[in-house]
């Protein structure tokens, strides 16, 4: 694993490093060139709140391959303790966990990735890390131990980033259920004056949408 000495920010390249996982050992981000993914760390096994998110991560796997992404789970657990209670959730709730879970006994990863937070304990926060099909960092999220992540909010932050990326768009609040422009991307700003002048006239023509200059909006 290299070494830095801080954690990775936005639009950086995922550190390069090779970790254990119950799907055997794994470099990341190399093994997922071309593919998205989103590595998400959680306080513990044998968990209450950590096996209501395994359990929605997993039902929800299939959207996210969707999106050509893959998931991963990570905590300071060790790979056996990670095996067994996957074999408990799937034994007493019925569903099978298809991603890896990385073992981070020593906590080398969370380190790196800044999920060991001190005044939180030595378990990880339940951190999630969006890295594209390039192995650059677009999303990072914290939550403390006591609350539970919602997956379909980040789902909808991957399908926001993939929209951002395909259009040059940006996307409000909420997208696609923003309660000011619906399910309409927002054009980047303009830049120049005449370009502003430009915006302007293509509302007026009806080719987009503006609130003002520097406020337009569009139908993908």
């Amino acid at each position: 694993m290299e070494n830095i000495n801080r954690i990775p920010l936005l639009g950086e390249k995922f550190p390069s490093m090779t970790v254990k996982t119950t799907h055997g050992m794994k470099k990341l981000p190399d093994d997922y060139a071309g593919k998205w993914f989103v590595l998400f760390s959680h306080p513990g096994d044998f968990t209450p709140v950590c096996t209501t998110e395994f359990v929605a991560f997993a039902k929800k796997a299939e959207e996210f391959k969707k999106l050509n992404a893959e998931l991963i789970g990570l905590s300071v657990d060790q790979v056996f303790a990670h095996i067994k209670w996957i074999e408990w959730i799937e034994e007493k709730l019925g569903v099978k966990i298809p991603f890896p879970v990385i073992a981070d006994e020593l906590g080398k990863v969370a380190t790196t990735l800044g999920m060991l937070h001190e005044a939180k304990g030595t378990n990880t926060v339940r951190a999630v890390f969006i890295v594209d099909d390039k192995g650059i960092l677009r999303l990072m999220m914290y939550y403390p131990q006591e609350v539970g992540r919602n997956i379909d909010e980040i789902l909808r932050a991957l399908k926001a980033l993939q929209t951002s990326d395909q259009n040059g768009v940006a996307t409000p609040e909420n997208w696609p259920n923003n309660g000011l422009i619906g399910d309409k991307v927002i054009i980047p700003p303009a830049a120049t004056e005449d370009l502003a002048k430009e915006r302007l006239q293509k509302a007026k023509a009806g080719e987009i949408e503006c609130f003002d200059w520097w406020f337009c909006y569009k139908k993908l």
